[in-house]
Formats: C-alpha cells, structure tokens, sequence
C-alpha cells in the first residue's frame, strides 16, 4: 500500500456528526434564523485525510518492539546466578532498562491505527480485521514457544520457566488465558489482553457507527472515568476501562483525528490531557522495575513525552512523504517478534552462553537478529497466508448470517436442507468457472 492523500477540497461550512466536510445548508426556517446564521464568522472546512498506511507508524512498532526486546534479554535474566547488571553489561542495562516502556508506545500506536483502520466501516468489518490481524501469527508464535521451551528447557535466573501443559497450551490458543486463570505460555501475552479490552470498548462504538462527534465524546467520556478510575477501587473499572493503559489509547484515537480532520483545539486538549496523565503515571511503572540497580524515574517521563512527540509529528502530517518500502515489511515483522522474543530469546543466550562463552552484547544481538528472521518465517509462511483465508471465511460468514437473518425477518427463511443445496451449487458453480 502506498502512503499516498486524497486531493484536498477545501469547502465552505463545517464538519458534520459523520465526519465528512460539506457545505452548509441554505436555510428555509425564516428571516431570524438566516440573521442568526450570517452573524456567524464563516469556518473554513479542511481537508480531510483518508486512511492510509504510514510507513513511519511501521517504523514505530519496531522500535517499540526492539526496546521491549533490549530490555528482556539485557536486564530480566541471570547467568550462573549472577545478575548482568553487576557484571555482564553494567552500563548498557542502564539504559536499556526502559525499554519495557515500547509497551506503552505499542498502546499508543495501537490506538491511532484503530481508528484508522476502522473509519467507515462496520462492527462486522472491524471484527474481521481484527481476528485476522490478531491469531494467525499469534497461534504460530504460541505453538513454536512451547515446542522450544519444551525441547530446550531452562530454569533459574529468569522470570518465566516450566513447560506448558495440554491444558495451558489450549487455553493460550484462545488469547483468553488471563481471565480463565490459566498461566500464559509467555508473559509478554499480557498486552494483548490489554489490547481486546480496547478493541471491546471500541467494537461498541463502532456498533454504533464511528464518526468524529462521537469518538470525540467516547475519548472525553473514557478519559474521565481513567482518570478517576483508580480512585473508585472497581475491580469492574479497572478491567472494562484499563485506566492504567487507558490514556495510551485515548490519546492515539486522538492524533489519528487529528491526521484525518485536521488540526483542532479541541483535539490537542484531549491529546495534552492524556500526555500529562501518563507522565505522572509512569513514575509508578519505573519504579515498580527492579534491576537490581537504582532507577531514576526522569528518564521514563522523558521518553513517553519523546513517544508522544513522535506520534504527534505523524498526526500532522510531517512524515506522510515517507515511503520506504522497507519500513513496512519492518512493521510486519513487529507482532511476531513480540511474541517471539522472550522466551526463545532467553533459551538462545542461556544456552548458546553454556556453549560458547561469549561476550553477553554478542548473545543478546545474535538472538535479536534470529528472532527477526523466524519473525520474518512466521509472516510470510503462516500469518499471511492463514489471514486472508480467515479474512474471506469469515466475510462470508457474516454476508449469510445477513442474509438469514433479512430472510427470517421477512418470513421467506428457506429450510436448511434446501439452504445447504444452494450453497452448494453456488460453490459448484464458482469452481466451474
């Protein structure tokens, strides 16, 4: 895909609830009203975007995930009992500390391609893309993990051991391990819970029809109840409205508004809100991290601003003439190295150190770049191919499940038998020609 806009047309008069820019109406109701309406100072409508891959956004994604990456396989492991950040790499764990905050980045980024991705298209629609977007590569990732930590298990010295069990394995399968209480096959699944919470509070409104009047409100509505959610003490609050996580998302929605429709206050306001409480939030995320080693918080403000900052610089616009085409294939390889790279990665340093001996930098690189070219396996081989099947059954799907449900509204539902048939010889039909 090409990053290409659409001709700008500027026209006279508004946005309406829809979101698409039109002149205003000429007014029929009377000689007041027209008097009120020419009173007004005449708004200039501005262009609208549409909706089209940024490779810059890709570029993002892979930064985030190499920094998550950089900070599992540098700071959350021990080799023969001996903390790296005392010995093995006491100064580049020092700053690759923060890169468990990708994740937040990941959060940010998430939201504006949401609301890219679903503009102008239905509940059914968004369901599609995001079951085909999300389990291809994750089922693949889930089934190489296991075989991996299985075949080549270690224990001690790391945050995650143990060999999943059928039972594990086949509730991992479904993404909906943590709230069935089953312990994931890898950690780092943890984020994609938090992703379907959002996806669940956005299919709502996308159920309802996006257009820029309401995901204006459903921002300014999810902001407060994030911000005052952690002062409720609701367990209900706190998985339904993620306030932890929330502004992350908020603020994504918000930027890519700004992209599409243009530059408002109203949309810097919501997009400042959500910088600033995630900001003072952060502080409780650095120091809930336990390196060993003392860790300023500093740091951490400064890089959700730098995130924030760069989302913003694409929101604008100011990166839309890059094109390259390698940054894409870069953001296609994100999602599966993010579910790759934990657990394998651990098991390729600690049993390639056993073996080798060599410098830590060497084994953690050398790991980080086998796991981008199994990452690169999984999308060609698997998430690909396996998505646009899922994409097309699951279109058709949901195109008879139309078609009954208007059939069995207007009373003329033909009998299963007889529907079989005719989808059948429809089947028949398109193989003959």
């Amino acid at each position: 895909m090409t990053n290409e806009n659409t001709a700008d047309r500027p026209l006279p008069g508004g946005i309406r609830s829809s979101g698409t820019l039109s002149p205003e109406p000429p007014s029929s109701q009377g000689k007041g009203v027209v008097e009120v309406a020419t009173a007004r100072p005449a708004i200039a409508a501005r262009p609208v975007r549409e909706p089209v891959r940024l490779a810059t956004l890709d570029a993002l994604r892979l930064v985030a995930a190499l920094a998550v990456a950089a900070f599992h396989l540098t700071v959350a492991w021990r080799i023969d009992g001996v903390r790296e950040p005392e010995h093995f790499l006491p100064h580049l764990t020092h700053v690759t500390v923060y890169g468990f905050l990708g994740v937040e980045l990941f959060f940010l980024i998430s939201g504006f391609v949401i609301g890219m991705s679903s503009w102008n298209r239905s509940l059914g629609d968004f369901f599609t893309s995001r079951v085909s977007r999300l389990y291809p590569a994750y089922w693949a990732c889930v089934l190489i993990t296991a075989a991996v930590v299985t075949l080549a298990p270690i224990s001690g010295g790391l945050p995650v051991t143990g060999r999943p069990g059928l039972r594990e394995l086949a509730a991992n399968l479904t993404m909906l391990q943590e709230p069935l209480g089953i312990p994931a096959v890898d950690t780092v699944y943890w984020t994609l819970f938090v992703e379907l919470r959002f996806y669940l509070l956005f299919a709502a409104l996308a159920a309802f029809g996006l257009t820029y009047r309401r995901v204006v409100i459903f921002c300014a509505v999810w902001m407060t109840v994030a911000a005052i959610g952690p002062a409720l003490g609701s367990r209900v609050v706190d998985v339904l409205a993620i306030p932890q996580y929330a502004p992350y998302f908020i603020a994504g929605i918000a930027a890519f508004l700004i992209h599409r429709f243009g530059r408002s206050a109203l949309l810097f306001g919501i997009y400042g809100f959500a910088w600033l409480v995630c900001v003072e939030r952060v502080s409780d995320r650095v120091s809930g991290i336990d390196p060993g080693f003392h860790v300023p918080v500093w740091p951490g403000m400064l890089i959700v601003t730098l995130a924030f900052a760069a989302v913003l610089v694409i929101a604008l616009g100011w990166t839309d003439h890059i094109r390259w085409r390698w940054l894409t294939v870069a953001g296609a390889l994100t999602y599966p190295f993010y579910l790759l790279h934990q657990r394998i990665g651990y098991t390729l340093v600690r049993h390639a150190h056993q073996a080798t001996r060599l410098p830590a930098w060497v084994l953690v690189l050398g790991a980080i770049v086998l796991l981008l070219g199994l990452s690169w396996l999984v999308h060609r081989l698997v998430e690909r191919p396996l998505a646009a099947r899922i994409r097309t059954s699951l279109r058709r799907s949901l195109t008879e499940l139309r078609s009954a449900s208007a059939a069995d509204a207007n009373g003329t539902a033909l009998p299963r038998q007889a529907r079989e048939g005719r989808l059948v010889r429809s089947a028949r039909g398109r193989e003959e020609r």
